[in-house]
């Protein structure tokens, strides 16, 4: 599967029942309105929790009817996710090219990533995949909607930085990702102390071992 996030909406290719979010014929989608409806599913889950974000509580809140979401998002599941992710690209911009060298971008980002998880973005990231595991017995929608293509974008700058001689480490660029994002989930979740943009930078200093 291939994700796009330039508009903040996860594009999902390649088939997939409740993941196919194919093209369908009618009218274009708004962007003015797909973005309310993504704010106010977002705030909803912020303020309230996802057992009160339903379907009728966003069209409520948005302004929009239920058949247009109903049109848009194959499950309610694929609407939190994508209301996640929309708050997450403007929250967590993947960094540019233009903003220094690999290991450079990824200290800031990891650091960004680490003090997002202390306010409700951490409760609402944790809140939507337990909703997807608890609904389809997996995190594989959440995967599929929002990590694969922020997951795929870092790795590929892991990788850059290695081939240019700036990252040190030589293990698989997956593997150091996952090593540095998946030790501030693990913290973050087990409430192992302490997540600070300091420690995440340092971890990243610790993992890739950068020459800058």
């Amino acid at each position: 599967m291939a994700l796009r996030e330039e508009t903040g909406v996860a594009m999902v290719k390649g088939g997939g029942d409740e993941a196919d979010s194919a093209p369908r014929r009618g009218r274009p989608r708004s962007i003015e309105t797909t973005n309310a409806i993504l704010e106010s599913a977002y705030a909803l889950m912020a303020a309230t929790g996802l057992a009160t974000t339903t379907i009728d509580a966003v069209a409520r809140h948005s302004s929009v009817s239920k058949m247009t979401i109903y049109k848009w998002w194959p499950s309610r599941e694929a609407l939190l996710i994508d209301a996640f992710l929309h708050h997450a690209a403007q929250m967590l911009p993947l960094p540019p090219v233009s903003s220094g060298t690999p290991a450079a971008r990824a200290r800031r980002h990891a650091a960004a990533y680490a003090e997002a998880l202390q306010g409700e973005f951490g409760k609402v990231q944790l809140a939507v995949i337990s909703e997807c595991i608890s609904r389809t017995g997996s995190a594989e929608l959440f995967y599929a909607r929002y990590l694969q293509f922020r997951r795929d974008a870092l790795v590929e700058m892991i990788a850059a930085g290695q081939t240019d001689g700036s990252v040190l480490a030589e293990a698989a660029p997956e593997d150091l990702y996952d090593a540095i994002y998946g030790s501030l989930f693990y913290r973050y979740v087990f409430g192992i102390a302490p997540i600070t943009p300091a420690y995440a930078r340092n971890l990243v200093d610790m993992v890739l071992q950068p020459k800058d």
